[in-house]
């Protein structure tokens, strides 16, 4: 048995999603989860954890969900690991930074969080009086020059404030920014209310 995450793009109406999940079916796969990331325009994008007896039968789970008029597939990867609810593991999270016995540490522990509730490839806090990283996790992190510059570049007036790849969310009653990656799909609003969630525990 492999488990895999599908984010699918669906039409906001009755049945969409039903007719989907037959498709899934229909390959002897099963919908073990559903989270709903993003909701607009007329259309959904949901994530959906899917149960395949067979690996090999990727393929054909997308040629059969393909048939759904209006859905279109954004992203299929294999579960590396136990599958974690979300919603649970932000409130996990939460507590672990509230527990912590210094900023040093809750620090650490918003960048693992972050990294971890996204699926980022890294994040960063940047101090940006210092010009300084104060925590990080993950490969590549940029140097904290780049960091500072594309920072003071998205909160300039009248700069264009999303990114597809990067996300920036202040740190309250601070000069802190979170700073967040991913290239393998965009992040989603939903994504980045949850970032801003977890930086105003600080």
């Amino acid at each position: 048995m492999a488990t895999f995450v599908l984010r699918v793009w669906i039409p906001d109406r009755p049945g969409a999603l039903g007719a989907v999940a037959s498709r899934i079916g229909s390959v002897k796969a099963d919908v073990i989860g559903i989270d709903i990331i993003e909701r607009g325009a007329g259309r959904a994008i949901d994530d959906l954890v899917i149960e395949l007896p067979d690996a090999e039968l990727v393929d054909l789970l997308l040629a059969e969900i393909a048939q759904v008029e209006g859905v279109d597939v954004e992203d299929i990867r294999e579960l590396d690991g136990p599958l974690l609810d979300p919603a649970i593991h932000a409130l996990q999270v939460a507590g672990a930074m509230q527990h912590c016995s210094s900023s040093v540490e809750a620090l650490s522990m918003l960048v693992q969080g972050a990294e971890g509730l996204i699926g980022a490839d890294w994040a960063a806090v940047l101090d940006c009086d210092a010009a300084a990283v104060v925590a990080s996790v993950g490969e590549d992190v940029p140097s904290e020059k780049w960091l500072g510059a594309f920072v003071a570049g998205v909160t300039a007036e009248g700069a264009r404030g999303d990114h597809d790849e990067l996300a920036v969310t202040s740190l309250p009653n601070s000069n802190l920014k979170l700073i967040v990656s991913r290239s393998r799909l965009p992040l989603r609003s939903r994504e980045r209310s949850v970032l801003e969630a977890l930086c105003g525990l600080l």
